[in-house]
């Protein structure tokens, strides 16, 4: 249901000629799909030269339990060691650099914009290149771990920090306004009341940078880094079965990267339940019977009939016991009370009141 009003917002709903014209598009699609799939597999079957890649021989080594155990889950944990790692100071650094570009000094606007703008212009490859030759040239124990996790840190962070921004200026004016209006500077209004809504509205796509993190840190293996796509790579040079082992990867890679989009979804509607209002109306308190509020009283007093003169009929209470029933059951309050017409005490205390009109009119006319 939240997948069709999503894309109600983004197009009109195809009506039953355009429902029928997207199943034809689907079903050819999915035929060229298939078509081009066992063409794949048939040349993979009978390549032109060299041996039969679908071959048990090439896939057993790719499968066996020691190349998860030696090679796939030491390179899948360096990964998540670099992606972790890389994060948490990505988050750090887009935090700093992004609320920098926010700040009301001039100074501290222009040299975090300008760090921002360098950090995203710049090829992350050609940073874990740079920082990996420093390293080593310094002498820094693991250089092609930690120019993984900088140049990443440092792309990922302004991205983060782009987030910030965005998440700031998407806020509505009435939050600086209100908290100007209460006394704060600038700086506090920002601090204090719009980079925390930011920091919330920004998660889902902070959780969805963490795949692009996962995947790039695949990048280091160019500088001999030993993730999931090195130790794939080594395992495939020793039992010549390179795209058996890559495969194997990829499997691997796309796994993660699912689980965690999974996660970037699931996350908004968590948030939701913790910082919506409650939909569930505040209770009332009670009203002391006979105050002119009284719902009840209220709804009463619309049904009695005016006056000639104006005002209405004082009628009081046959049963007075006082009530603060709910608006929706104000005609069976009314009746245990004796304001229904059809109660036979109200009708006999109307009854005295007509009579005691009469005698009054008759004796003023005597008179």
């Amino acid at each position: 249901m939240a997948a069709n009003n999503e894309s109600a917002v983004l197009f009109d709903q195809p009506g039953p000629k355009g429902r029928k014209t997207i199943r034809i598009i689907n079903w050819i699609a999915g035929i060229i799909f298939a078509i081009v799939v066992v063409l794949i597999l048939m040349r993979l079957h009978n390549p032109p030269d060299g041996e039969n890649q679908l071959s048990w021989e090439l896939w057993k080594p790719a499968l066996d339990p020691e190349a998860w155990t030696d090679f796939y889950l030491p390179g899948l944990w360096a990964t998540i060691q670099a992606s972790l790692l890389a994060v948490v100071g990505a988050v750090v650094f887009g935090l700093v650099f992004g609320i920098g570009r926010l700040m009301p000094n001039p100074l501290v606007r222009v040299v975090s914009g300008a760090i921002v703008e360098f950090a995203r212009a710049v090829p992350v490859l050609l940073m874990m290149i740079f920082f990996w030759r420093w390293f080593a040239f310094v002498g820094l124990p693991s250089p092609a771990y930690w120019s993984v996790v900088l140049a990443l840190i440092i792309y990922n962070g302004s991205v983060v920090a782009e987030l910030v921004r965005s998440g700031v200026g998407n806020l509505p004016d009435g939050q600086r306004e209100a908290s100007l209006a209460l006394g704060l500077t600038q700086t506090q209004s920002l601090m204090q009341i719009e980079v925390p809504q930011a920091i919330v509205a920004m998660l889902p796509a902070a959780v969805t940078q963490l795949v692009v993190v996962l995947k790039d840190t695949a990048l280091g293996s160019i500088i001999m880094y030993t993730d999931l796509l090195q130790q794939s790579r080594r395992l495939g040079s020793m039992y010549f079965n390179i795209l058996q082992t890559l495969v194997v990867a990829g499997v691997i890679y796309f796994i993660a990267c699912w689980l965690l989009s999974r996660l970037a979804e699931w996350l908004p509607s968590r948030l939701q339940q913790h910082t919506a209002a409650p939909t569930e109306p505040e209770p009332v308190a009670p009203i002391a019977a006979g105050d002119p509020s009284n719902v009840n009283q209220i709804a009463v007093a619309k049904e009695v009939e005016e006056l000639p003169l104006g005002g209405t009929d004082r009628q009081y209470h046959v049963h007075h016991r006082g009530t603060n029933a709910s608006i929706h059951q104000w005609r069976q309050t009314k009746y245990v009370q004796g304001y229904d017409a059809t109660h036979p005490e109200s009708q006999e205390e109307a009854d005295k009141e007509k009579h005691f009109r009469l005698h009054h009119k008759k004796s003023d006319e005597e008179e």
